[in-house]
């Protein structure tokens, strides 16, 4: 499959290697199967289809997923544990760690000692914020770049938005209503990353009751928090056995802005006279685009290579995501003391 993919770019210098841990479906899995020069939404889709990397090695406790995935992607070392490539003399530019949350700090500790350049981190980064912090700190003490994959800090409408907020291209924000569910860490942190980088700080006013709707121990929490100026922000939930939903609406003096299933569709709302109320201002019925996120990982791949070689600054980084991660932790922590 890896063979099939056209790279984005021709690369004359030494390809960055790669070292990716853990050969699950955000490893390289949603991507088999896909038609020659997709867009990727996956690490090891990315790599491959950007060109400038080369997947060297990989690590899978299980033997026929591993095998799988090596030939899939043309890979060829493979390790059963993060240990054994200690335990050889390898060097990795870049490692990714595609594994379980609840295996990210042990996978982490053990990628500094690699001496990458950088670590590429699935989300949720840790199972905790006070672990989280602790490896930022580490990576900062170990000069190795700290990547999290808070993909919308790529997707190009993201981006467009933030630079059109701060142009006041909408004139000026008035409130901002969120829906998500599958979890306040799992699909929440996303969601609280993207307003942090929108709108700015943000301060819980009220927590409602959690819904189980993901799991145990990462509840789907409704949420009213206060950005900069007063702006309020609504987070309300569905329900996972309903159907995923992650939607943000941005209430603007001069119209609505809506991103719809995660951003692979928005929709945009401009102030009109009312056809049926004389001097009254209305939202018209807007117009629905198709969105640029399936392009946010190629956005990632391509920041990663400009910051390992033109020290162009990580757009989500280990500081941003740790942030993001704290303020769910501290909804997620309300809910549950108001469920007691």
């Amino acid at each position: 499959m890896g063979n099939d993919l056209k790279p984005m770019h021709s690369n004359n210098l030494r390809s960055l290697s790669v070292l990716l841990i853990g050969c699950g479906n955000i490893a390289g899995g949603f991507d088999k199967g896909r038609e020659p020069n997709y867009l990727p939404y996956t690490h090891a889709g990315a790599y491959a289809r950007d060109g400038r990397f080369e997947i060297t090695a990989c690590v899978e406790p299980d033997d026929e997923r591993r095998t799988e995935f090596m030939s899939t992607w043309n890979i060829l070392i493979g390790f059963h544990a993060i240990e054994e490539v200690l335990n050889g003399d390898y060097q990795f530019d870049v490692i990714s760690i595609c594994s379980p949350t609840s295996c990210h700090s042990h996978d982490i500790e053990k990628a500094i000692l690699l001496k990458p350049k950088l670590i590429f981190c699935e989300k949720p980064f840790t199972v905790s914020a006070a672990a989280s912090a602790r490896l930022v700190a580490e990576c900062k003490k170990a000069n190795v770049l700290l990547v999290v994959n808070h993909t919308r800090r790529w997707d190009p409408d993201v981006v467009k938005l933030q630079a059109d907020m701060q142009s006041g291209h909408w004139g000026q924000l008035r409130s901002v209503v969120g829906f998500y569910n599958k979890g306040i860490l799992n699909n929440g942190s996303h969601m609280v990353d993207i307003l942090h980088l929108l709108v700015g700080p943000l301060a819980i006013v009220k927590v409602g009751g959690a819904t189980k709707d993901f799991s145990s121990n990462d509840p789907t929490v409704p949420v009213w928090l206060e950005g900069p100026q007063g702006i309020p922000v609504h987070l309300l939930c569905g329900h996972a056995d309903d159907y995923t939903i992650f939607e943000l609406q941005f209430v603007f003096s001069q119209g609505m802005l809506i991103m719809e299933e995660g951003g692979l569709f928005w929709r945009e709302r401009r102030v009109v006279d009312s056809e049926v109320f004389k001097g009254y201002r209305v939202l018209n019925e807007g117009v629905r685009r198709v969105g640029e996120y399936p392009r946010a990982m190629l956005g990632a791949i391509d920041n990663i290579y400009c910051a390992l070689k033109n020290e162009e600054p990580i757009a989500s980084n280990g500081d941003t995501a740790l942030a993001a991660q704290q303020l769910c932790e501290q909804i997620k922590n309300s809910s549950l003391v108001g469920e007691l």
